[in-house]
């Protein structure tokens, strides 16, 4: 009765078990049910649950892949094929796709069997996940805090150990937030490395990306050594790896340079206990043999005003699709209170306003590229402050004044890495005083994959993070 060990196996693991005939698939899926039913009430982070769905996938034979008969969720932002996708709004409650993603289905190629959809914010817009149409998802370290966003659904599904890894997506940070808020491994790949069709050939002017978030560095590299690569409709791609990126997990990373810094990119001093954090893994990287000094890219614009203008013309379009879609002008009956402001404030840019935003991105992926000339790997808090409690960024308020100044204080350092199509993983290897996790962010030239999935592999292995489980947990 190996399924009863499930919670002590990472995705390849229980994938090894079902090809050795010690579990059947069948029985994980009951496992991962059980599992939902048991610690879901209280984190909320499967929000669309499809499981004859995933019966029928096993009945019908699964494909033999590496992660055969593994219980999997995507992200309430993907097209599943026959199943419910909302986008986290209103609008879309009952919204059945009528085709899938590329890369969901490069999942299903994989042998997973997907069971429901995670928890995002309305359209992914937040680096919190508590959409009005189905309310927070919480953090399974401590229920009054955040689990991130915008794969906020993913992140606490897994830190809960429902399941060992899932889809999750990151146009700003939203791989690499949730995993930080929640204490799970997360990696961003480089720009382009995985598919985002058919649909569309980028997402927020290429900086969107789509992975997954995982207990184990493995079940990461494993996934995507799966599901990497160009598809039909590709604008770019990515530079090719030299090997498989499961074959970099365990191997010597060998003696890395590793610029560091306890500061925002604002220069901004930051939460004491999350720069003590940086310190501390400075620290253990420079015993660990790597070359490790204390400086920092200087950024040349503001990243944030970059956002702004990028997703908020994004925002826009996805509110005029939407009117297409029903003949009807879009209300704070369908859409969230900061949706429908981001949409009107789009409209006060202009097409040049638009332009001169992609060359500001531009002007950051160059400095960020001088800038690893001189090091390998870039360390830096994923978080500037612990995960956010519940309710502190409130997308229906009268006033939304406040969540642009948060923003800044909170996750000054992800989106550069989104502009510049670098790697960059959030890796679990800090909790503060209160229990919370503190993760810490590593990202490499544009793509190096291969040197990240190394030294995770190492650090892993130097502060093991998969048997410290949370209060919440399956």
């Amino acid at each position: 009765m190996a399924f009863k060990e499930y919670g002590k196996h990472d995705a390849v693991g229980l994938a090894d078990l079902v090809r050795r005939k010690q579990v059947s698939a069948h029985e994980l899926l009951d496992e991962a049910i059980a599992r939902t039913a048991k610690v879901d009430p209280q984190i909320n982070a499967v929000v669309v649950k499809h499981y004859d769905y995933a019966k029928k996938q096993i009945d019908q034979g699964l494909p033999d892949g590496p992660f055969t008969g593994v219980p999997f969720l995507l992200k309430d932002l993907d097209l599943l094929a026959g199943t419910v996708t909302t986008f986290g709004a209103s609008a879309y409650r009952n919204n059945v796709a009528d085709h899938s993603g590329t890369l969901a289905g490069r999942f299903l190629e994989t042998g997973v069997s997907i069971f429901g959809k995670s928890a995002s914010p309305e359209f992914g817009l937040m680096p919190t996940t508590e959409s009005r149409l189905f309310g927070p998802t919480r953090n399974p370290w401590n229920l009054a805090h955040s689990s991130g966003g915008s794969s906020g659904g993913a992140a606490a599904a897994v830190a809960a150990r429902i399941l060992p890894m899932a889809h999750a997506s990151d146009g700003g940070g939203s791989i690499r937030i949730p995993a930080s808020a929640s204490g799970v491994f997360g990696l961003k790949p480089t720009r382009a490395r995985n598919p985002l069709g058919p649909d569309r050939g980028e997402g927020w002017g290429g900086f969107a990306c789509g992975h997954v978030v995982s207990i184990s560095v493995r079940d990461s590299a494993v996934m995507m050594d799966a599901v990497h690569g160009q598809e039909t409709t590709s604008l770019y791609v990515a530079p090719p790896p030299e090997r498989p990126f499961s074959q970099e997990v365990g191997r010597d990373p060998g003696r890395l340079r590793i610029a560091f810094t306890d500061r925002s990119p604002y220069g901004d001093a930051i939460d004491p206990e999350v720069a003590s954090a940086v310190r501390d893994v400075a620290a253990m990287l420079g015993k660990l043999g790597h070359h490790v000094e204390e400086r920092a890219p200087v950024l040349p614009v503001d990243p944030a005003a970059v956002m702004a203008v990028i997703v908020g013309a994004n925002t826009a379009l996805t509110v005029r699709m939407a009117e297409a879609v029903f003949g009807r002008q879009m209300t704070g009956d369908d859409f969230e209170t900061l949706t429908i402001a981001m949409s009107h404030n789009s409209h006060k840019t202009s097409a040049t306003d638009y332009v001169a935003a992609q060359l500001d991105a531009f002007r950051v992926a160059r400095s960020l590229a001088e800038f690893f000339q001189t090091c390998d790997v870039f360390l830096c808090p994923t978080l500037s402050l612990p995960p956010v409690k519940i309710g502190e960024l409130d997308t229906m308020s009268n006033d939304l004044s406040g969540i642009s100044p948060l923003l800044r204080r909170y996750m000054p350092a992800t989106s550069m890495f989104n502009m510049s199509g670098q790697p960059a993983m959030n890796v679990p290897l800090a909790w503060n005083k209160a229990g919370l996790p503190l993760g810490m962010m590593f990202s490499a030239r544009l793509g190096d994959e291969a040197t990240l999935f190394r030294l995770a592999g190492q650090l892993e292995q130097t502060r093991p993070w998969r048997d410290k489980l949370p209060p919440v947990c399956a």
